[in-house]
């Protein structure tokens, strides 16, 4: 089984996909911008061949690397990323050179809009907030004056929270029409809950291997916008309703043989045609693994390997790895730079130093969101994870 891997060098716990892939036997050729000399040797390792490409955005450059693996290899079986940035040129590729084992391109330029989303939510019965795309004016004030404000503009087709843009009231609306953005966006009404994703890696029936819940207490927009400290948590278990409703979006997008990262809200106050408190409302949907370390974070709070799972259901379509061991909350806290906090990354380390997994500094492209030093823990209660995140957060002034 030939299987390409876009970018496998970033971020730096990537090349764990490649290595479970060449684990299972498959041959495993890597497609980065960083010159082979300056991988990391995991990624060197985990790889059969590399090729090197001045810019991964320059879709020629990258089209003659997969030429170079298919004529040299034979017929390419895989071609994946599990980065949100790439996955249009993923679809693209996998036209160009008929690769029929994932979305191409019109599949996939459904999956990203945030408007044509909303169909398949609603065959799924799954509820979402009111939209309109930013587009006619009369249209968008009309809607505006029928669900009131806040609302909530985003990039029909953007990458986390970025361009994100809260809408207080109409004279906020009126400066938003009159600086219309060049690239697509939409406009919703504006729901008041916490965020909760959904994991899981989907097999060939559209089911789900393995399945996971994190909680983001924050609003993540508010969080990037004003660089708020950061803190999240995976579960030891998902909730039966969300899975109910995730599942069931599943089979409605029609997603097969993939990595799923979904997004809902759990409502903090009743919204009419939404829902009551603690009710999930369907936010959007990623093919994809959920980005940087977050897989690690699945890993710790289930005592398996999401990794191997994935390269499983790839190279086999099934898995015998995803039963686990015991079961945490992982913690996710980080500090920023631009902040004096009370506890060094030594104090830290003293206090939770047998609990924590994993801690380091954010590479610097995913800093904004992420915060800069970064610590991950596993601990058997709720109470616990928040005091774990204050004591991380905790500053020397406000």
């Amino acid at each position: 089984m030939n299987v390409i891997f876009i970018s496998p060098q970033f971020p730096d716990n990537y090349w764990n996909w490649c290595d479970r892939l060449r684990e299972n036997g498959a041959t495993v050729l890597g497609i980065g911008d960083t010159p082979y000399d300056y991988l990391a040797n995991e990624v060197k390792w985990s790889l059969d061949e590399y090729y090197w490409v001045p810019n991964l955005e320059d879709y020629d450059e990258v089209f003659r690397a997969v030429a170079f693996f298919s004529f040299k290899y034979g017929k390419i079986d895989w071609l994946e990323s599990q980065n949100e940035y790439w996955l249009s040129q993923d679809a693209r590729l996998r036209d160009d050179f008929h690769i029929t084992t994932g979305a191409g391109s019109a599949q996939m330029e459904q999956w990203q809009s945030k408007a044509e989303m909303k169909p398949l939510y609603a065959a799924a019965g799954v509820p979402t907030a009111r939209q309109v795309r930013l587009s006619n004016p009369d249209v968008v004030r009309t809607f505006a004056k029928e669900v009131g404000f806040p609302l909530f503009a985003k990039p029909e087709r953007g990458v986390g929270a970025g361009g994100t843009i809260k809408v207080n009231d109409a004279a906020s609306l009126e400066a938003l029409l009159a600086s219309m953005p060049d690239e697509p966006y939409v406009l919703e009404e504006f729901v008041t809950g916490t965020i909760c994703t959904y994991e899981a890696v989907i097999d060939g029936e559209g089911n789900p291997l393995f399945e996971n819940q994190t909680v983001c207490p924050d609003d993540i927009a508010a969080t990037v916008e004003n660089m708020l400290d950061v803190w999240f948590y995976t579960c030891p278990t998902v909730d039966p309703a969300l899975a109910k409703l995730a599942r069931a979006t599943v089979k409605s997008f029609g997603i097969k043989r993939r990595f799923v990262h979904m997004e809902f809200f759990r409502l903090t106050e009743a919204k009419p045609g939404l829902g009551n408190v603690g009710d999930y409302v369907g936010l959007e949907v990623n093919v994809r693994a959920p980005g940087g370390y977050n897989p690690d974070m699945i890993n710790f709070a289930h005592s398996f390997d999401v990794y191997q799972i994935w390269a499983d259901m790839v190279t086999t379509g099934s898995t015998t790895h995803a039963e686990g061991g015991e079961t945490f909350y992982c913690v996710f806290a980080a500090q920023r730079d631009c902040y004096s906090y009370t506890h060094s990354v030594d104090d830290i380390l003293l206090r939770y130093g047998s609990v924590i997994c994993k801690y380091g500094r954010m590479p610097d492209a995913l800093s904004d969101d992420m915060g800069n030093t970064f610590f991950m823990a596993r601990l058997k209660t709720l109470e616990e994870v928040e005091r774990f995140a204050e004591f991380v957060h905790h500053r020397l002034w406000s």
